[in-house]
């Protein structure tokens, strides 16, 4: 909710509102940054620590639990704050917090910093997600979450590995202050050029959790975990199978995984306008197409031309469809979608995490080379939710001629 005596921003394309979306994509690149980026000096954070790199991995856990429990917490606890304030808030604080990380000399205060940082990750994406969608025209709304969650799938491609050379360099901690200098550049963009947003939600905390925990957003966040997961049964042990089954040598892994993270950030950017136009289908064309990818890459994963096709096409759409899954939570959602938009970060990683188990277990009972086609199974069980979506309506919605349901604010928009 705009603060009082803010003159809040009508929905529209101007440049200041193009300004202001850039600068939302940047604080996501920031926050996707400092997620992944920890990956690529874990080994650096051991060895100064004095610890296992097992231990060392719970920092990845760290900030995972913080995205699916902090981040919801958080946003419950800050509910009556304006949405832009709590956009400066939320990278000053994760800004303190990379910097807290460095300052650390054990264990645990580095574990409680990332536990910090993702519950701010979680937090910041569903602000910025209610923000940017009040930035424009209603039916432009897919393309804002896509540019939200396009500035997280660059950080993939461009942030982690920088990130990771810098910490090889100059030491880990060079990595956590080079993420605390993005993340205050991002705070200065925010205070420059995010204005006031109206949005429909509501600052009543049981209203907001009456509507985002209502069983139709239940059943849209239980199809967001599907999708995910499934996919991260496979791409979760993607280098050892174009190791083991496409035969890949280890130096030229990285432009295999390079492939995937490009054709992800493209797919998200693109995303966004196939959300626009019908996220429903788009979510069950999506689906049935990664079905037939990664059914494909178990079969014909041992060519590596093929298996190069196959991940930059499993990029483009299964990172593609993100912008409607995050479109249709807080559509449904209603009055409750500043709630809702922090559970969609939430789904995604619980999706991951189970994806993740599932993955390694294929990989141990039957090899790298079956874990696709365990992937593709997780996908057909998904295909019947995904399916069933259609038939979910937001409140006050009325059915579109694609099928699909659509708020009437936007059909009043698009007929004027």
């Amino acid at each position: 909710m705009a603060a009082a005596g803010s003159r809040p921003v009508p929905s529209g394309g101007g440049r200041g509102n193009r300004l202001a979306l850039a600068t939302l994509g940047l604080g996501a690149f920031v926050i996707g940054t400092a997620e992944l980026v920890i990956v690529g000096v874990l080994t650096l954070i051991a060895d100064d620590l004095g610890i296992s790199e097992g231990t060392a991995g719970l920092l990845v856990t760290a900030y995972a639990l913080g995205i699916a429990l902090g981040g919801p917490l958080l946003t419950a606890a800050t509910m009556r704050l304006p949405r832009r304030t709590l956009l400066w808030l939320t990278l000053a604080v994760f800004v303190a917090g990379n910097v807290g990380a460095v300052a650390g000399t054990v264990f645990g205060l580095v574990f409680v910093a990332r536990l910090l940082c993702g519950a701010l990750h979680g937090l910041f994406v569903g602000a910025a997600t209610t923000v940017a969608t009040g930035l424009v025209a209603p039916e432009h709304r897919g393309q804002a979450v896509g540019l939200v969650f396009g500035g997280i799938s660059v950080a993939t491609v461009l942030g982690v590995p920088v990130g990771t050379v810098l910490g090889q360099n100059l030491g880990w901690q060079a990595t956590f202050l080079g993420v605390a200098v993005l993340g205050l550049l991002a705070l200065l963009a925010v205070l420059l050029t995010v204005p006031a947003v109206t949005t429909s939600g509501t600052g009543e905390l049981r209203a907001q959790a009456r509507h985002a925990f209502a069983p139709r957003v239940l059943a849209m966040l239980g199809t967001y975990l599907l999708l995910m997961g499934s996919q991260f049964v496979a791409f979760t042990y993607l280098t050892p199978y174009v190791e083991d089954v496409t035969g890949i040598p280890s130096g030229a892994v990285g432009a295999f995984l390079l492939l995937f993270g490009v054709a992800s950030a493209i797919g998200t950017f693109g995303g966004g306008r196939f959300a626009d136009r019908d996220p429903s289908n788009t979510l069950l064309v999506g689906n049935v197409v990664l079905v037939a990818t990664l059914g494909a890459l178990w079969v014909f994963g041992t060519n590596a031309v093929l298996a190069g096709v196959l991940l930059a096409v499993w990029g483009l759409v299964g990172f593609g469809v993100t912008p409607s899954l995050q479109l249709r939570v807080i559509s449904l959602a209603g009055e409750g979608r500043d709630l809702a938009a922090t559970l969609g970060a939430s789904a995604a990683n619980a999706g991951i995490a189970l994806g993740a188990a599932l993955g390694g277990w294929a990989l141990s009972s039957y090899g790298a080379e079956e874990v696709p086609l365990v992937a593709m199974i997780a996908l057909v069980v998904a295909l019947p939710a995904v399916w069933a979506t259609r038939y979910l309506t937001a409140p006050g919605a009325v059915s579109s001629p694609a099928g699909d349901a659509q708020p009437t604010e936007v059909l009043a928009h698009s007929r004027s």
